[in-house]
């Protein structure tokens, strides 16, 4: 059994969002009970992806704009990890990055948030739906397509103000955020996976660390769930293969059953007028495989014409 001593300390590089905040408390918490030796500090940084809020994400670069400034932050020595949702992190990371561990998930499926409609079974003819995601923007058309989706950015509290405001009838967001605030009143409906596929990795929560360091990546294991691992490595894998980011309506969404490592996944046209689905399932300890498998029988089943037309 090998032994390591914990850093004598680690700071946390963490956006200055709420949700983002609370993401990197709890991981700070979590290592100050492991090791009450280590000092745990954060180092709060605005991203570009937090100041560019007048435009939709697939069109200024995709979710990796969350993620490049902390990457900074840990190549020059001003923080050791920094903690991701884990959807929000490149399906590519550079060699220099490692993904020291994946946490517990919390519910990795969507919310429906609305003052005035308890779901969007009840949205009449015309009404507007917010969001900020092509996935969830091309199940909405494809299933309401009576319904107006419009864009939606902004942290989690902004998206709340502008609903409030009136701006919207109803936004979608993801239900993890909502719980971990402590905002689980504002839930009207949990939309089921075969209403709203998740994103991959949504609801889970990552640590990233420079790959040399080995110390990091030994003590980190304490954290780490080897269930949620396997489902979001299975689903990265999938959207991987496929070419996932903003710019790709896409959703991946893995299952432990009996064992068994069940995974689902579809590409879409952004309006909904083409989905192209399927599922597959394997040995969680294959995860990369079952995320290939399925993209490559997307594929067959014509997802690269609608990748085609996205290019």
């Amino acid at each position: 059994m090998s032994v390591f001593s914990s850093p004598e300390s680690i700071v946390i590089a963490t956006r200055e969002s709420r949700l983002a905040l609370w993401q990197a408390e709890y991981v700070k918490a979590r290592l100050a009970a492991l090791y009450p030796g280590c000092r745990v500090s954060l180092l709060g940084m605005t991203t570009r992806g937090d100041r560019i809020l007048d435009r939709p994400l697939a069109k200024v670069g995709g979710k990796g704009l969350f993620v490049k400034e902390l990457e900074a932050a840990l190549l020059d020595g001003r923080a050791d990890i920094a903690v991701h949702s884990m959807k929000d992190v490149p399906m590519l990371m550079e060699d220099a990055f490692a993904l020291a561990c994946v946490m517990a998930r919390e519910t990795p499926l969507d919310a429906f948030v609305s003052g005035r409609y308890a779901s969007l079974d009840d949205m009449p003819p015309g009404a507007v739906v917010g969001t900020s995601s092509l996935r969830r923007e091309s199940q909405i058309h494809a299933q309401y397509p009576f319904l107006a989706v419009a864009s939606l950015r902004g942290n989690l509290d902004t998206r709340l103000r502008k609903l409030d405001e009136g701006q919207f009838d109803a936004i979608v967001l993801a239900a993890a955020g909502l719980r971990r605030l402590g905002l689980e009143t504002r839930i009207r409906a949990v939309l089921p996976a075969e209403t709203s596929l998740p994103a991959a990795g949504q609801g889970a929560l990552g640590i990233e660390c420079l790959a040399a360091r080995t110390d990091l990546l030994a003590c980190l294991q304490a954290l780490a769930d080897a269930d949620t691992a396997a489902c979001v490595a299975a689903e990265r894998a999938f959207a991987r293969a496929l070419a996932g980011s903003c710019d790709v309506p896409l959703g991946a969404y893995a299952e432990m059953r009996e064992g068994r490592l069940w995974l689902r996944g579809f590409v879409a046209r952004p309006d909904g007028s083409r989905i192209v689905r399927g599922e597959g399932e394997g040995a969680p300890g294959e995860p990369q495989g079952i995320g290939q498998a399925l993209a490559e029988s997307l594929l067959a089943q014509g997802a690269g014409e609608i990748l085609a037309d996205l290019g």
